[in-house]
């Protein structure tokens, strides 16, 4: 038995809670993922996991031994990365997360001149706009956009993003530009909160009071900003967005920036990666790299 193999199944089977659930993550028959975690409770003479139709939960013993699964897990990547020479020489895969459409805009063009400049360097981008696992997902560096959660993760802030709200100058001609947020509840919009049935658009109130909250009705709800976006250039409605996911329309003249004043305050975006001692040198020569650059870019945003 491949322990720490075991280890690492068993640690997914409990984030994704089902072995099936760890079975599609791994591209692994469900039966392999359950002999193995199996095998792992035989060896250790300890029952890990309670298993029922429904759910998995651990044992009292399951939960000592994933936090101590964990901590091995990094520690042997750890050992790993510096027998490997990336404390010494920047060289090596290094592997970015960062949402799509900002990964495509900003990300790339700084990862294409990073590895002009550093040629023993391979880059795996991951462009998702689901916030990966830095551990789990074996993650060097992520993009975050919004307000972080307290966590053990080190964060570089490199800059913010406003939330806008725009429409299509085709529209505001026929209805007339809102004045204040409550005139947004007349309008058509589009929404992508797919969760919501009836989402609402909070704003900052001006006299510095508390929370104004808009519900509303979408004409058209949609799972994506670039959709969104689409939507209201072809006059659906207005719509909320992050001002990159609408800065290229807004610059052609195919949208128009609504109620500008009304603005909540910029949300922070950063660079963050797991606090585990020493970066690698890799890790920490792009994390340099990029903050610099990143800066510069979003400075305007």
């Amino acid at each position: 038995m491949d322990r720490f193999e075991a280890m690492a199944i068993l640690l997914l089977t409990v984030e994704k809670g089902s072995f099936t659930g760890a079975a599609k993550a791994l591209g692994m028959p469900l039966a392999t993922v359950s002999r193995k975690v199996a095998e792992l409770e035989q060896h250790l003479g300890a029952r890990l996991l309670v298993r029922s139709t429904r759910r998995l939960a651990l044992t009292d013993a399951g939960s000592a031994y994933v936090v101590a699964a964990k901590r091995i897990l990094a520690e042997v990547e750890e050992a790993e990365r510096s027998a490997s020479g990336e404390y010494e020489a920047p060289r090596g895969e290094l592997v970015l997360t960062a949402p799509i459409l900002f990964g495509r805009l900003h990300i790339l063009p700084i990862v294409t001149d990073f590895l002009s400049a550093y040629p023993d360097i391979n880059v795996r981008l991951l462009l998702s706009d689901r916030n990966l696992h830095l551990i789990e997902d074996h993650v060097d560096l992520a993009v975050r956009i919004g307000f972080l959660p307290d966590s053990s993760l080190i964060a570089t802030r490199v800059g913010t993003m406003r939330t806008v709200l725009c429409a299509s100058p085709t529209l505001l001609a026929t209805l007339g530009p809102p004045r204040r947020p409550a005139d947004l509840a007349a309008m058509p919009c589009v929404s992508f909160d797919m969760q919501a049935e009836t989402p609402a658009w909070r704003f900052g109130r001006t006299d510095g009071q508390g929370v104004e909250e808009v519900l509303l009705v979408p004409r058209l709800a949609v799972s994506t900003a670039e959709a969104a976006v689409e939507a209201a250039i072809e006059g659906v409605g207005v719509t909320r967005v992050l001002h990159y996911q609408c800065a290229a329309a807004v610059e052609a003249g195919r949208l128009e920036i609504i109620l500008a004043t009304f603005e909540n305050p910029p949300l922070p975006v950063s660079l963050i990666h797991a606090a585990r001692g020493a970066l690698p040198l890799k890790t920490r020569m792009f994390l340099d790299f990029a903050a610099t650059k990143l800066r510069q870019r979003l400075s305007g945003a």
